[in-house]
């Protein structure tokens, strides 16, 4: 089993880099960390861009049983298909992740906002927030 850890961090300015950080841990021991930073872009889709920059990542791993632990309660709605914006950029990419996910066996999320604070915690500590 994989468990995934991410974050995304924007910035309310525009011109400042965004971070999306992630880890990926098989049988306690760390496969991969990394951050990225992108480019600027809108508040809304910086979740969604973060999570299609994970599963390209996770890609590798497309037969076993993932967990991909977040904090974001928007992405959470996304990925679960309750989301209700009207934000065409975001639609768009609603349907791309669904697309990428259809491609792993096994995937499921845990969102810890509003969860457990041991769960939280962990989430911090794995990511180093």
């Amino acid at each position: 089993m994989i468990k995934a850890y991410m974050a995304a961090f924007s910035t309310l300015y525009e011109g400042e880099d965004i971070e999306v950080r992630y880890s990926l841990i098989q049988d306690c021991q760390v496969i991969k960390e990394e951050s990225v930073y992108l480019e600027y872009m809108k508040p809304a889709v910086v979740g969604v861009n973060a999570l299609l920059i994970l599963l390209r990542k996770l890609e590798a791993y497309k037969q076993e049983t993932i967990v991909i632990t977040i904090n974001d309660g928007a992405l959470n709605e996304i990925i679960r298909g309750t989301n209700t914006t009207q934000n065409g950029e975001v639609i768009k990419l609603a349907s791309r992740i669904k697309k990428e996910l259809s491609k792993f066996n096994r995937v499921s999320f845990l969102n810890v906002t509003n969860k457990d604070r041991t769960v939280l915690a962990e989430w911090k500590k794995v990511l180093g927030i």
